[in-house]
């Protein structure tokens, strides 16, 4: 079977670890030449080397999405070792602090989270485009967030995963008569390394939130490499400016929720 992504070039932002490297991965197993672009060098560099043992191309630039400078270097860095760019996926950004009320939050807080979750993605887009232009188009996926769909805890996470959304809607209006889709993923509760941190300091937590999703269990990081792999595939050649939730169900149900309570396993209901 033919491998989706061959002969392509793409870049993954925040490709030292989670949902970022778990893509990379999958871009490489799918024929794409991997640019892992990460502030973590170390563990970028963990990806890079996997990718290659498993007969893949990749290579890794130091990256900090909210520097334009580095954002540039990551570009200038894909172009001058594969010649073209054809795909992205805008995945680096800062988890929210949910521990900050609404009230409590700093203007250092706001800057920070803002920087890297909004404003880092319009730079990589920015940056990303013009070679994509070259190249005669691409598809560029940004990663959002469950909370980038309705309101959450945290005013600038939520705020800036909401903003990602509109920008990357704009850019598919801008340059879908440039053969350049721009789509948006969603994901829900994944299992990250964060989500697994929390779980282990509180055992419970796991069982409660699986609780709370309509199906039951929160997914692995490859759901969403998955995902945004189709998305840059001439398999949604025709699908641009969309957001998809990858959630288990959750936005979805939100309404049936608000009205009839938590979801309920089968066997709770008899069935």
């Amino acid at each position: 079977m033919a491998r989706r992504l061959e002969d392509r070039v793409a870049i993954v932002t925040g490709a030292s670890s989670g949902m970022g490297k778990t893509t990379a991965l999958q871009f490489a197993r799918e024929g794409a030449s991997v640019v892992v672009a990460a502030r973590r060098e170390e563990e970028g560099s963990e990806t890079v080397r996997e990718i290659r043992d498993n007969g893949g191309t990749a290579s890794f630039i130091q990256t900090d999405v909210a520097r334009w400078g580095d954002v540039q270097r990551m570009v200038d860095h894909t172009l001058s070792e594969y010649g073209q760019l054809n795909c992205a996926f805008n995945n680096a950004g800062i988890s929210a602090r949910f521990t900050n009320r609404w009230l409590e939050v700093s203007e250092a807080d706001w800057d920070n989270t803002v920087n890297i979750n909004l404003k880092g993605v319009w730079m990589c887009m920015r940056l990303q485009i013009p070679a994509m232009l070259e190249a005669g188009g691409g598809a560029i996926v940004n990663n959002s967030s469950l909370f980038g769909l309705r309101g959450g805890p945290s005013a600038p996470y939520t705020a800036s995963k909401h903003g990602v959304i509109g920008l990357s809607n704009s850019a598919a209006y801008e340059f879908g008569p440039d053969g350049i889709r721009v789509n948006t993923i969603a994901p829900g509760f994944i299992m990250t390394p964060i989500m697994e941190a929390n779980f282990a300091s509180n055992s419970s937590s796991k069982e409660r939130l699986s609780g709370a999703i309509p199906m039951q269990y929160v997914a692995e990081s490859d759901t969403i490499a998955e995902a945004v792999t189709w998305l840059c595939s001439d398999q949604a050649a025709y699908v641009t400016g969309q957001t998809l939730a990858v959630d288990g169900g959750v936005i979805g149900s939100l309404a049936a929720r608000n009205s009839s309570g938590p979801v309920q396993p089968r066997s709770a209901q008899g069935k």
